[in-house]
């Protein structure tokens, strides 16, 4: 019999395959697999009746020149290429590979800090805002104004004393310990930058009482003053001729802004008139105050949201009470939350630490802290994300679903095939029976139920969840081309911590956990990847890889590893496809 030309659709596009009416499925899927790579045995091609199986004879399928089937699945590499010559890159092996190219290897342990004498403080700071990698980024492409105190002592970086930058400049040096963090998966010394430091923030410079070494400092003090120096001297140009802007790194990706009204609290004052003033603020963290009655994150910070101030009344003339509340009207791409876990205890002059337990969510929803513009724009997006990951959740236990299913046949038939079958009176008795499930008591025949198999059913999931992704893109659309270093959906995900461990501020230990990132990750905002559940754990030059079950120990109610700075991250929106 001649080949039938037929189109078969698979990831948007359409492929010309000559279908041979005296092969099988098989043979066909192996036609398949040399034009789009994905292996036979995760192909899904919808014929007539349902899902075409390995041993279906192609003629049975009766097509018709031009006829159009569908094919679902992806490669078991990922990969949607369908060029299986040969590689594009040479393969190396690992002790082909220099110290930086086994460093930039995917799943590599990335680089620990030692500690020079009590700055652990120091170096959880730094892996946290190494997790970030827009500002690694940024940094590779600063270079300093003149007179900065630059110098060329940033070529001899390779000698082993990370960051080797000017000596002021902490932007230089952090630019050049994150390039050499990023070459090698040694324990590194962060010297220079550490003498950048504390040439432009003495307080770090403090030496212990009995002036041996240098002191203890709070981790959350030196990421803030870090952070202040690279909003001074990262800058970010957009845009081209008149339309040029200029705006600072931290700025756009770790800047929010609160809207508040401040209100007396005093009748008197009402009763004469005395109005409510409204304000603007840039904040760079949002404080989650831990009282009483915190039990978690979202208690602290709607507590921090809402203060009480005295100052004098111009009508009343005297100090009043005043309540300033304040609103989120703008997110940013990576947002710090401050655990307000320490405070000065005069009988020890000492910065005391709450030891309350206060719980944090791996994805914080922060919809309800932001002002009622905000809100309008944010609650339609984030309710089509959730609605389709709901859909992608069905559809993965579906595929669970068919996969027990099909194992327990093939138990099923295992066990047939070994003789563990029903004895033949039992088998006739047995199809009786079923004989007469078919017929009622009037002897009318009953309608059988059909049921939509499963291919049927993922493909009509996969159009609605691809409507979904759509409508999402327009929803986003409609806000026009946006800030992209806004989050546009209000929820974000947990991207590191900095704990600490103790019980002052200037004494115990400080450590980071940051969440793995596989090179050019791709997150759908949906579903979670096995990846997703590994976090590196740094305790200075020691890195330890530990699972997600971890981070949930980390919330304090006592002396042990509890959260003090928590950076989440936007999460990135579905893409339609």
């Amino acid at each position: 019999m001649a080949a039938i030309p037929i189109i078969v659709k698979h990831a948007g596009k359409r492929h010309e395959v000559e279908l041979d009416p005296t092969s099988n499925g098989e043979t066909l899927k192996y036609q398949l697999f040399s034009l789009t790579g994905v292996e036979p045995d995760r192909q899904k091609v919808l014929v007539k009746g349902g899902q075409l199986k390995d041993d279906t004879p192609l003629s049975s399928l009766n097509a018709k020149p031009g006829q159009v089937f569908m094919m679902m699945g992806t490669p078991l590499g990922g990969q949607g290429s369908a060029d299986l010559g040969r590689p594009k890159e040479t393969v190396k092996f690992l002790e082909d590979m220099t110290e930086a190219e086994v460093a930039r290897q995917e799943g590599a342990t990335p680089a620990g800090l030692q500690n020079l004498g009590n700055t652990c403080y120091l170096n959880s700071s730094l892996q946290t805002l190494r997790s970030v990698p827009e500002l690694q980024e940024e940094l590779l492409r600063y270079r300093p104004s003149v007179g900065t105190g630059q110098s060329s002592l940033s070529d001899l970086s390779s000698f082993g004393i990370g960051g080797l930058g000017g000596s002021r400049d902490l932007a230089a040096s952090l630019r050049d310990l994150f390039k050499q963090m990023s070459e090698t998966q040694k324990g590194i010394p962060p010297l220079m930058f550490l003498k950048s430091l504390r040439a432009v923030f003495p307080q770090f410079a403090q030496r212990d009482r009995n002036g041996q070494g240098y002191s203890q400092q709070d981790a959350e003090e030196a990421f803030s003053q870090i952070l202040n120096q690279l909003r001074a001297k990262l800058t970010i140009t957009e845009g081209e001729g008149e339309s040029t802007t200029t705006t600072s790194f931290v700025d756009k990706y770790l800047a929010g802004q609160f809207e508040s009204v401040t209100e007396c609290e005093d009748p008197a004052a009402k009763e004469l008139g005395e109005q409510p003033t409204q304000s603007s603020a840039v904040f760079y963290k949002l404080d989650c105050h831990i009282g009483k009655e915190t039990n978690h994150l979202h208690d602290g910070i709607l507590a921090g949201l809402e203060e009480e101030i005295e100052k004098k009344s111009p009508l009343l003339d005297r100090n009043s009470v005043y309540k300033k509340r304040s609103r989120i009207a703008r997110l940013p791409k990576y947002l710090t939350v401050h655990f307000v876990r320490f405070y000065w205890k005069r009988e020890t002059q000492k910065k005391a630490k709450i030891m309350r337990k206060v719980t944090f969510p791996a994805e914080l929803d922060v919809v309800e802290f932001c002002t009622q513009d905000l809100r309008t724009q944010l609650v339609p997006i984030r309710d089509k994300v959730r609605e389709i990951r709901k859909e992608e959740l069905e559809v993965e236990r579906s595929q669970k679903r068919q996969r027990i299913a099909e194992e327990r046949a093939e138990r099923q038939q295992k066990e047939t095939n070994l003789g563990e079958s029903v004895e033949p009176m039992q088998k006739k008795k047995a199809t009786e029976e079923n004989k007469s499930k078919v017929n009622d008591k009037d002897g009318d025949s009953h309608m059988e139920e059909t049921f939509k198999t499963d291919a049927e059913y993922e493909a009509e999931k996969a159009e609605s969840i691809r409507v979904a992704k759509k409508e999402l893109q327009e929803l986003v659309n409609q806000r026009g081309a946006g800030d992209s270093g806004t989050n546009q959906s209000g929820l974000y995900e947990l991207r590191a911590v900095i704990t600490h461990q103790g019980a002052s501020a200037d004494s115990g230990h400080y450590t980071a956990y940051v969440k793995k990132q596989e090179q050019n990750e791709r997150q759908t905002g949906s579903k979670r990847r096995e990846a997703d559940d590994k976090w590196w754990w740094f305790n200075d030059d020691t890195v330890t890889e530990v699972e997600a079950q971890k981070i949930e120990t980390l919330s304090g109610g006592g002396e042990s590893h509890s959260a003090l700075i928590c950076l989440y991250r936007a999460i990135e929106l579905p893409k339609s496809e």
